[in-house]
């Protein structure tokens, strides 16, 4: 079970810590990653030529990595933004002004419709399903647009994804990798997922009002929804075509989640579906209300997306390109230097973790929720969940039972921090579509999902 630890492990653990105390105190974080790829880089090849190729090289990883969520939020925002100069967006949330009609409604009915569609179809094409449609309605009630992102991120990739109990991706894993049945991991998680579910966006909400009474939190519209200038814009379409656009778009979308359930598309599938969609509407929308200005107006809105895209993206490409040396992304960017008993640095943190600690009920879950908080600090929550798996099942045969609880924990753990709730660059997809800073997001979620996880940790002891 023991893994050899390098330099390289504890200098990666070193500038982990280093950028959580940053963020804490509220300061740019671009600067510490960069240092800590090439000082990485730099003990791992010992050539300062390498060394520093390996921080371009970590930059274009990660874009790549990330290439497809840019691309869909930059997709959508062209989309939104002929929405608003047609006037479409607003007959399309007019029925909606009539159900939320105060903030606390908008925050409950927006995270619970996330939640559902997500179980379905995952969270990212969720977040740009419904973002469109209910963001400026929630704006107009008093919810910030902050509001509106932690709702979609709480319920989305946080609850949703980390049960996983329709597509059954994340159990399929964990439970392959413990030697158990994959039902027998989704019942395991199902009072864990309601703890840390019910716990969580309760302590979000509390704190959410908190800042709104304090006046933290003031309600802008700083989406790129805002309607703030609609009285400004001609109007391009008549009222009888806004609402038959009105109309096509959610149907469009409708017909899209019955081809993701009917040819079981999912993850990347879903999300290009989703896209594709978009730009469709994008062209229609634009040729219809610019006439003969049309294909000049295409190629604009588009750039107006992929410049929000970029922009939004570009702090987060030097955190993502550092925390991807963490997985395996590592062989790409420095090279093949780790020992060759290592399955990441992550992971290798997480078996060691493991090793050095007594076995008790108490400590066997407080060790699953540290490992699966430590190896979802990748970025994916997946790519450490097999992990999880295989120490829940080396831990159950010590204390006698447990493995489903134990691996359930460490998978609920391991996505809640790495699916999209704490780590920036994975949050990325609701705070772009709300159009606020990730880390100001993951900052307002840290405390309730360390809440959410110590309760969640506590109930796991008592089932085990």
């Amino acid at each position: 079970m023991g893994v050899e630890m390098t330099a390289i492990h504890w200098i990666y653990v070193s500038f982990i810590a280093l950028i959580i105390g940053f963020m804490v105190k509220k300061r740019d974080t671009t600067l510490v990653c960069i240092a800590g790829i090439f000082l990485i880089a730099l003990t791992a090849t010992g050539e300062l030529t390498t060394s520093v190729m390996s921080i371009f090289t970590g930059f274009t990883y990660a874009i790549s990595e990330l290439l497809g969520t840019i691309l869909v939020i930059s997709i959508i925002v062209a989309m939104s933004k002929v929405l608003m100069d047609s006037k479409i967006n607003d007959v399309m949330i007019s029925p909606f002004t009539k159900i939320i009609r105060t903030p606390t409604l908008a925050y409950w009915t927006i995270g619970i419709v996330m939640m559902v569609i997500s179980w379905f179809f995952w969270p990212s094409p969720a977040v740009a399903l419904i973002g469109a449609v209910f963001l400026p309605v929630a704006i107009r009630v008093g919810l910030p647009a902050l509001g509106v992102a932690i709702a979609m991120n709480l319920f989305g990739h946080g609850i949703a994804l980390s049960g996983d109990f329709i597509i059954q991706a994340a159990p399929k894993l964990t439970a392959d990798a413990a030697g158990l049945e994959v039902q027998e991991v989704v019942n395991a998680s199902i009072p864990l997922v309601i703890v840390m579910g019910v716990v969580t966006t309760v302590a979000a909400f509390i704190f959410l009002k908190r800042d709104m009474k304090l006046g933290k939190l003031k309600v802008e519209n700083n989406a790129y929804t805002d309607t703030s200038n609609d009285n400004e814009t001609p109007n391009l379409l008549s009222n009888n075509v806004k609402r038959i656009f009105a109309i096509m778009i959610p149907v469009l979308f409708a017909l899209d989640v019955w081809a993701m359930f009917q040819f079981n598309l999912t993850g990347g599938d879903a999300t290009a579906l989703v896209g594709g969609t978009s730009i469709f509407i994008l062209i229609i929308i634009t040729l219809f209300s610019h006439k003969n200005k049309g294909l000049e107006k295409t190629t604009s809105y588009l750039i107006d997306g992929f410049q929000f895209g970029f922009k939004v993206f570009g702090p987060v490409i030097p955190i993502a390109a550092f925390f991807y040396l963490g997985d395996s992304g590592f062989g790409t960017i420095i090279g093949d230097f780790l020992p060759e008993a290592s399955n990441g640095i992550v992971n290798d943190l997480g078996v060691g973790l493991a090793s050095i600690v007594p076995l008790t009920k108490e400590v066997g879950a407080i060790t699953l929720t540290a490992v699966g908080a430590i190896t979802g600090l990748d970025g994916s929550g997946f790519s450490g969940i097999s992990l999880a798996g295989s120490i829940a099942s080396l831990f159950s045969a010590s204390i006698e039972g447990g493995a489903a609880t134990l691996t359930a924990l460490g998978q609920i753990s391991a996505i809640w921090v790495g699916g999209g709730t704490l780590v920036p660059w994975a949050l990325i997809p609701a705070a772009a579509i709300c159009n606020v800073d990730p880390f100001e997001l993951a900052r307002k979620n840290l405390l309730p999902v360390t809440i959410g996880l110590v309760v969640t940790t506590i109930v796991a002891m008592f089932l085990l």
